[in-house]
């Protein structure tokens, strides 16, 4: 299997039940986002972070990814979501197929997998997530 769409992670959902998520930006938990090449078999059965297919420490990228922040929880008529700064590494050499956003204050169990629709590439540059807009339509994470 390879990241072929855009994904919440089943063991998210499950965790949302037993209250093990705190986006709440003071006191919340840490999520992080790591990036994958197209090999990487990650989708939505991914349970936790994993470095297989990962790819490889180049300039400010180190296994792991980076932690995201303004993790802004809102809501929108029936829609909840949550939003999060744009992430960029720099000094960067890599291609990436997509990534896994994850919380390390639970295990590294996974949150999201993102499908880039294709290998996205720095050569010594800068590679950066932008995430979409923050509403009940676009935003990266949602519950209606």
């Amino acid at each position: 299997m390879a990241i072929t769409t855009n994904a919440i992670c089943n063991v998210f959902k499950e965790d949302i039940l037993l209250g093990q998520n705190n986006f709440s930006t003071s006191s919340g938990d840490v999520f992080k986002l790591a990036l994958y090449t197209s090999q990487a078999s990650i989708g939505a059965d991914t349970t936790s972070f994993t470095t297989s297919n990962e790819v490889g420490n180049t300039g400010q990228y180190t296994s792991g990814g980076s932690a995201l922040s303004n993790n802004l929880v809102s809501v929108n008529g029936t829609t909840a979501f949550v939003d999060f700064d744009d992430l960029s590494f720099t000094g960067v050499t890599l291609t990436a197929r997509g990534a896994l956003i994850y919380n390390t204050s639970n295990s590294n169990s996974g949150v999201a997998v993102l499908d880039f629709g294709g290998d996205k590439t720095a050569t010594a540059g800068t590679f950066t997530i932008q995430f979409p807009n923050a509403n009940d339509t676009q935003a990266i994470i949602r519950i209606s």
